[in-house]
């Protein structure tokens, strides 16, 4: 693979993911770390991606208010928000952590619920700021701050967690399996997002279908522990066959 095809490789990742790692994209490519670090470099420096320690998010991650040229497949996010915000109810309890589906998602609430928010995700916690009147009250789950993803993480963001019944929990995945579930590139990620699910009475996973069928090295769930999964796709597509058979409902 010439370094053209890798940098086309890197990017469809990492647009897909949102985060990538050195080592796996090594891995993928059967290069050297040296080798893509050098290309996520070059990547930068077009302004393609943005370089991280260990690894590149995208340009598009946790971005909030209009950034739609960086949105990767916005179309099929935006048609995910809009099956998705039909499922909140007035006087609800939503858990919600970031991500590009769900910055759509708060852009269509109806105006009229009022609704209370708890998100880990600091970009959430302004989005939903700055869209949502005053009378919804918008609580910033507490914690160290994970600076690739924006996120809250560690003990005291759990223990938060602990304290909250949900009605509803947004759940952001970054990869999705029938088989190995929900999995996260990041340790501490997977732990919050571990005790986001366990206060929740519903679990919602907003997923554009190319993420389908993809792992990472930390489990979050068993795809069982989810009551909804929502794509772009038409719920009886053949694709979703394997989630359908996991008794999801799927929208």
């Amino acid at each position: 693979m010439n370094k053209t095809e890798r940098h086309q490789f890197i990017l469809t990742e990492v647009h897909l993911h949102n985060r990538v790692v050195l080592a796996d994209l090594a891995n993928m490519l059967n290069v050297s770390i040296d080798t893509v670090r050098r290309d996520i470099k070059e990547l930068d420096s077009a302004k393609k991606l943005k370089k991280v320690h260990g690894g590149a998010l995208s340009n598009g991650f946790n971005a909030y208010s209009d950034r739609s040229n960086d949105i990767y497949e916005l179309d099929s996010k935006v048609s995910i928000a809009q099956k998705a915000v039909s499922l909140i109810k007035e006087g609800d309890v939503v858990l919600i952590s970031g991500g590009s589906t769900h910055l759509e998602l708060v852009k269509l609430i109806p105006k009229k619920l009022s609704l209370t928010f708890f998100t880990p995700s600091l970009s959430m916690a302004i989005e939903l700021s700055q869209r949502l009147p005053k009378y919804h009250e918008i609580f910033l789950i507490g914690g160290k701050l994970s600076r690739s993803s924006q996120l809250t993480i560690g003990g005291g963001s759990i223990n938060l967690l602990s304290e909250i019944e949900a009605d509803i929990c947004f759940l952001g995945t970054g990869y999705l399996d029938a088989k190995k579930g929900i999995t996260e590139v990041d340790w501490e990620i997977a732990q919050m997002k571990k005790a986001m699910i366990k206060t929740s009475k519903k679990v919602v996973s907003l997923c554009i279908s190319p993420k389908l069928n993809t792992s990472n090295r930390y489990k979050i769930c068993d795809i069982g522990n989810l009551d909804t999964l929502i794509t772009e796709l038409d719920p009886n597509s053949s694709v979703l066959d394997a989630y359908r058979i996991r008794s999801l409902k799927l929208l």
